[in-house]
């Protein structure tokens, strides 16, 4: 499992087929992958000040099964969300949750440009 955002798995010829998986509140219109809305913040939250967003998204994670998630999810999963690598984003605290709970590791997708020259 990996975290990305749309620009970066826009950029991608295929978008990552099937493993990408849309956290975000809403995803773009071209976006054609799949969503998984419990993860999705609720709208007021994107108001928030990062402490605030913290605290109450800690709260919906909460109230899921991390297991669960991850299997949900499934394990080759790149979820995205509309924040550039390195910013604050939902999807780094889903990760660190799932990191926690489970002991995986989930790092932010490298640059796919480098792949071919890898």
């Amino acid at each position: 499992m990996q975290t990305s955002n749309f620009s970066r798995i826009c950029s991608q010829q295929d978008g990552f087929g099937s493993s990408s998986v849309s956290i975000a509140l809403r995803a773009p219109r071209w976006y054609r992958g799949r969503t998984y809305p419990a993860l999705a913040p609720r709208r007021e939250m994107l108001k928030m000040d990062e402490a605030t967003y913290r605290e109450e998204y800690r709260k919906i994670l909460d109230n899921l099964d991390p297991r669960q998630v991850y299997e949900d999810l499934g394990e080759n999963s790149i979820l995205i969300c509309w924040e550039a690598p390195g910013k604050f984003c939902h999807r780094r605290l889903v990760a660190e949750w799932l990191e926690k709970h489970l002991g995986v590791t989930v790092p932010e997708l490298r640059d796919p440009s480098l792949f071919d020259i890898l």
